[in-house]
């Protein structure tokens, strides 16, 4: 025995009061858990991290268990029988929020939470599960339980490194993880001075070594008492906003965190493979004679779990048991250049380094792109794609933000900065000016930065390109060609380039430079899977080149898919805010972007100080606006990037602003 899988249905009923949904007709939910017992000598779970120290059954075998949620035609003879798996982020679903215009829900059970319908007219069986075994149970996530590490009877420890930014004055406690939601890496001990802790207020600071005195592992208590926690941060005097800290101590029970790869690959082998688990229970997407209704299936991962996608492929899990592949497409979105650092001892898949927030976390190395690349920093050479027989056909999407905070421009370019070819199996598409949490339906908002943030809805560029990736995947139509800002063109320049462009806005400007990085050292362990070095050391000899979209007068992108809001539009739209005077004005803020509205007319840009032409002296009348709009939109039409209900929905939107 290499696995068995074992099915446990706890819930099974009609989704949205029996709706049809076109041809596909009604959808049911199936709600439930999948149990993996495996041999822990078998070749497909080798290379998992401390795989050899997990606690055994009396048969041998390793366990582990992840929740399973499906959406899928009650007839499956109706679907479109491919499974659309959304990689949960931090346990949230997020397909049908994306896809479908619907509100964010993990637990989707009425017709509202289909949205628009999307993916159901299209027939999709739609699957979530459970793999960051850190995140803990509450509000609908899918979680995972996988084994905790120890040596025989013993710990196993390690060093870990803990950071924490608040936003808000007053705070003076926080879990060592920086979130309630996800699991904190015990302290072996309460005692400070065997741990360090520092502040500083910028990444570039040195920092400021804290007395073991004043601060403590340790909660506040419901009745406001200071109560010892091997999991919590206590600091008296309160966190400074927008400061960094800096905890390093000496951590216990690691989990066997790269299990969540194998539940992803075994639970969607499965279901396409199977008709049943190993106690017999039916696949819930077989038919009535065990033959699974199932010839495709694609994963979309969304940040973090695009990023679990791109690990995925890259260490080798979408070959499944009887050696194909298990997804024949991928689709990472807004990944920039990261991977996931899943598999390692006390490993932190929540986080990810951004320009100001986490900067030396393990996510961003070496191999970026999907073609072979050499690394003159590391010396190596190398691809994301690099198992030809199950690597599946690739489409990533990545908006503004990724090229400013998630260096997304190494997707495309070496380390030098330079073109490259694209891959025959991936298409790279960039979603001009467009913010990394580009949700429908969400506003301009305030928060701790300085500009409002970028409302742009870039969910009809995801609708229109799964129809071209189902095309692809399912008769070879080529979709249309990587659009993506070049250096051959000008159309991708260095920061210095944008700052001499950015028009006039009052004091608005740039940020000084992108999210940098350096060759990162993290111990002469770190290819095995533990963290030695805490605070990595950076080489900054060694850095890579990122570079960024270019800019037209109006601060708007010129390269990659244009909606027409950028490419007939009323205001500018970034993919980089800088943090509020309270939280640290010298660095970017996070993944937002911003929204800098034109001026109504010409006397009001010129009292405030604005460079770019009012909506006035753009458009003379409404119809001239609503014409503009009309073309662009069906100029993404007839280039396969929109559906034509997309089309109309944004020349319906143009004329409601006349």
């Amino acid at each position: 025995m290499s696995c068995d899988l074992h099915f446990h249905i706890d819930r099974r009923e009609v989704f949205a009061d029996g709706y049809s949904f076109g041809d596909p007709g009604p959808y049911e939910r199936i709600v439930g858990r999948a149990e993996v017992f495996f041999d822990p000598s078998s070749p497909h779970y080798s290379n998992v991290v401390d795989l050899e120290y997990a606690p055994r059954d009396e048969r041998g075998c390793v366990c582990f268990e992840t929740d399973f949620f499906l959406l899928k035609p009650v007839d499956m003879s109706r679907g479109n029988r491919r499974i659309f798996y959304d990689v949960v982020n931090r346990g949230d679903k997020r397909a049908l929020q994306f896809f479908n215009d619907a509100s964010a829900s993990n637990n989707p059970s009425s017709l509202a939470d289909a949205g628009n319908g999307f993916l159901l007219r299209q027939g999709y069986t739609l699957l979530w599960c459970g793999w960051q075994a850190d995140v803990l149970p509450g509000d609908g996530r899918a979680t995972i339980a996988v084994p905790i590490a120890y040596d025989g009877n013993q710990d196993i420890t390690g060093i870990v490194r803990e950071e924490i930014i608040v936003d808000e004055a007053g705070v003076v406690s926080k879990p060592l993880s920086g979130k309630s939601g996800t699991r904190c890496h015990p302290a072996v001990s309460l005692d400070t001075t065997a741990a360090t802790l520092t502040r500083r207020q910028y990444q570039e600071n040195n920092r400021e070594l804290m007395a073991n005195g004043d601060w403590q592992f340790a909660k506040l208590s419901k009745d406001g008492l200071v109560e010892g926690s091997a999991t919590d941060l206590y600091l008296a005097e309160g966190f400074r906003p927008g400061w960094i800290y800096e905890v390093i101590y000496t951590a216990k029970e690691p989990q066997v965190l790269g299990l969540g790869f194998a539940a992803v690959r075994d639970l969607v082998d499965m279901l396409r493979h199977d008709g049943a688990d190993a106690l017999g229970t039916a696949n819930p997407l077989a038919d009535g004679e065990g033959h699974p209704m199932i010839e495709k299936a694609y994963a979309w991962g969304r940040s973090q779990s695009g990023r679990f996608l791109r690990e995925f492929v890259y260490r080798g899990w979408n070959k499944g048991r009887n050696g194909g592949a298990v997804f024949d497409a991928i689709w990472p979105h807004v990944t920039g250049g990261g991977r996931i650092a899943l598999n390692l001892r006390f490993g932190h898949p929540d986080r990810y380094p951004r320009q100001h927030e986490q900067y030396l976390y393990p996510s961003d190395q070496f191999p970026f792109a999907y073609v072979s690349c050499a690394d003159p920093h590391s010396g190596e050479v190398g691809s994301l794609l690099r198992h030809p027989y199950t690597d599946p056909l690739v489409f990533h999407t990545q908006t503004s933000s990724e090229y400013w905070q998630r260096r997304g421009s190494l997707v495309h370019t070496d380390a030098c900065g330079m073109d490259i070819d694209d891959h025959p199996k991936v298409r790279i598409y960039h979603f001009s000016s467009s913010q990394h949490h580009a949700a429908p339906g969400i506003p301009p908002q305030p928060g701790p930065y300085r500009n409002l943030s970028n409302p742009l809805n870039t969910s009809p560029l995801l609708r229109a390109l799964l129809v071209r990736l189902d095309e692809w995947a399912t008769t070879g139509a080529v979709p249309p060609p990587s659009c993506v800002p070049r250096v051959e063109d000008g159309t991708l320049v260095s920061v210095a380039k944008v700052q001499e462009c950015f028009p006039g806005i009052g004091d608005i400007r740039p940020p000084k430079a992108a999210n940098r990085l350096f060759l990162q050292d993290y111990g002469p362990e770190y290819g095995y899977g533990i963290v030695a070095l805490e605070p990595p050391q950076i080489e900054t000899d060694r850095e890579y080149e990122i570079r960024v979209p270019a800019i037209d007068a109006d601060g708007n992108e010129v390269s990659g898919i244009r909606t027409p809001d950028v490419s007939v539009p009323r205001a500018t739209y970034t993919g980089w805010n800088i943090r509020s005077d309270l939280v640290g004005p010298n660095a970017m803020y996070s993944i937002v972007g911003s929204y800098l509205p034109f001026a109504a007319n010409e006397a009001e840009r010129a009292a405030v100080g604005d460079e770019r032409l009012s909506l006035e002296e753009r458009y003379p009348s409404n119809v001239e606006y609503v014409r503009r709009v009309y073309e662009a939109a069906d100029l993404l039409w007839r280039k396969g990037f929109l559906l034509e209900e997309d089309a109309a929905r944004y020349v319906e939107v143009a004329k409601q602003k006349g």
